[in-house]
């Protein structure tokens, strides 16, 4: 019998039917999301066909051990936690589930936009503490949103802001067009005019050589004087440790972010003493409905590979 590791904490959570998928394909599974150590998965991992992995990293040389492995199916879209030159070379099949969690994803980002606008965690927690007290936000309603990437999250998140009447503006070298449902409110444009111009920008691209640390000192300072900043890509796009300087010096209004260069953040990260930086621990994809489709792409995936059919979304 084929057998499955299963590493994602949210796999199959919502519904019994990625199991049934597995069952029905005749895949042995086990689970070890919600208790996962990093030894055991490298002591077990060569034993197994198939991988269902969350978020944590599979190094090169732990790949390189196993001789039975077929397919890597990531439980999500983004792919920074798997090396897949060292997966091609070894013959490994890697797939992820794109798009199909862009509705959760673009829910809590607009969520993080108005709460961090409105100062709606302030005030609760503030309440919490006893104190009654009156907070000034600013309006969402006819404002910029500069979004970093246009996938399908974005572009989800832009048709929650036409909703606000918002004037979008968005930076993506790999778009050349924006689509025609878009173009009466969506300009593209450059990265500069994206920073310097957005009342908020939410940033929405993976994290490559290319991201990692974009939004550093230098270009949050040319964001518009407290201007928000989202994050519920990934982390490590920001520069954590300049975002916290601009914001103690008060250049920016406030951020939201549901990931964060190292995850879980460490407890003594100077960005927790601040106010208006508002975190989530990762929770993006995380709705009834985003996790059910996601794990059923990932058991139907696999039970493929493992049947020797083609499976969807492949990246090598």
């Amino acid at each position: 019998m084929k057998k499955v590791l299963v590493t994602s904490r949210s796999f199959g959570k919502t519904s019994p039917k990625p199991f049934a998928v597995l069952e029905g394909a005749g895949i042995e599974y086990t689970l070890m999301g919600g208790d996962f150590d990093e030894e055991k998965f490298k002591e077990v991992i060569p034993q197994y066909d198939g991988l269902i992995i969350g978020a944590h990293p599979f190094y090169p040389e732990d790949m390189a051990r196993c001789e039975h492995l077929k397919i890597i199916a990531k439980h999500g879209a983004g792919l920074d936690n798997i090396y897949l030159e060292d997966a091609k070379k070894l013959g490994i099949r890697v797939t992820n589930v794109p798009a199909m969690n862009a509705n959760a994803v673009a829910d809590l980002a607009f969520a993080h936009i108005l709460n961090i606008s409105r100062g709606i965690s302030i005030t609760n927690e503030r309440v919490h503490r006893g104190a009654w007290e009156t907070f000034i936000g600013k309006d969402v309603f006819e404002k910029t949103l500069g979004l970093i990437g246009f996938g399908a999250i974005a572009k989800n998140v832009a048709r929650r802001a036409r909703g606000f009447s918002m004037k979008v503006l968005v930076y993506d070298p790999f778009v050349t067009e924006i689509p025609e449902e878009f173009q009466d409110f969506v300009t593209l444009t450059d990265l500069n005019t994206v920073t310097e111009n957005s009342d908020i920008i939410s940033i929405h691209v993976p994290l490559t050589d290319s991201t990692k640390h974009l939004f550093d000192k230098e270009r949050i300072m040319k964001m518009k004087k407290e201007a928000y900043l989202i994050n519920t890509g990934r982390g490590g796009i920001i520069q954590e440790q300049d975002l916290y300087e601009c914001m103690k010096n008060g250049h920016l209004g406030g951020c939201a972010v549901d990931v964060m260069e190292h995850e879980p953040m460490e407890k003594d990260c100077p960005l927790l003493g601040l106010e208006n930086f508002v975190v989530t621990a990762h929770i993006g994809m995380y709705s009834i409905e985003a996790i059910s489709a996601v794990s059923v792409v990932c058991a139907e995936n696999v039970a493929k590979v493992l049947n020797g059919e083609e499976p969807r979304f492949v990246i090598v």
